[in-house]
């Protein structure tokens, strides 16, 4: 019988990036990324349908590349930093998608205090071995919000018709996360 042994896993943050896009002025595309975040990541064994995940993203660190653009996204209207710390998302169901090597997480996504169950596609790359013997598991996670779930309801109506910031947000994660012994 096979023991069952947690096992944890960190990020490996040179090889990571937490990020998102939005249409600006219903056609142009804004991309950006969240610059300081972590998790806590055990599974059972390898098994990542098992895994136990509570993820957070300081808000503050918020950049778009435009540092006038990034204020405003600190302030009230949007992520309100000055009183909310922490975007967290904690992972509690699992599901394997319709492709062998893809899975569909259910969690809670908080922001600014309010927390909403979201679905989540997670593409697993496998579990490689890196020059240095170090084991790794290569994810990308991808989904798609409502911005107004959260209380970001901040817009703008455009002269020519519909407003400045779409509502959907579309959330791109890819993770190197490294074994820990």
């Amino acid at each position: 019988m096979e023991t069952l042994n947690k096992t944890r896993w960190v990020i490996d943050r040179s090889h990571s990036e937490v990020g998102f896009k939005l249409k600006h002025l219903m056609v142009s595309t804004v991309r950006g990324v969240f610059k300081e975040y972590d998790a806590s990541i055990y599974t059972t064994n390898e098994d990542f349908l098992t895994a136990e995940v509570d993820f957070w993203i300081n808000p503050a660190s918020i950049d778009t590349g435009n540092a006038q653009r990034d204020d405003h996204l600190r302030n009230s209207d949007f992520f309100d930093t000055d009183h909310f710390k922490e975007i967290n998302f904690t992972g509690n169901t699992y599901e394997a998608a319709d492709k062998s090597n893809k899975y569909n997480i259910y969690g809670a996504l908080t922001i600014k205090g309010v927390s909403k169950q979201v679905k989540l596609t997670v593409e697993f790359g496998g579990i490689i071995k890196d020059p240095w013997g170090k084991e790794k598991a290569i994810f990308s996670v991808t989904g798609t919000i409502s911005r107004k779930d959260w209380g970001l309801n901040w817009n703008m109506p455009l002269e020519t018709g519909g407003l400045l910031v779409s509502d959907d947000i579309s959330i791109h994660v890819e993770l190197q996360l490294v074994k820990q012994s």
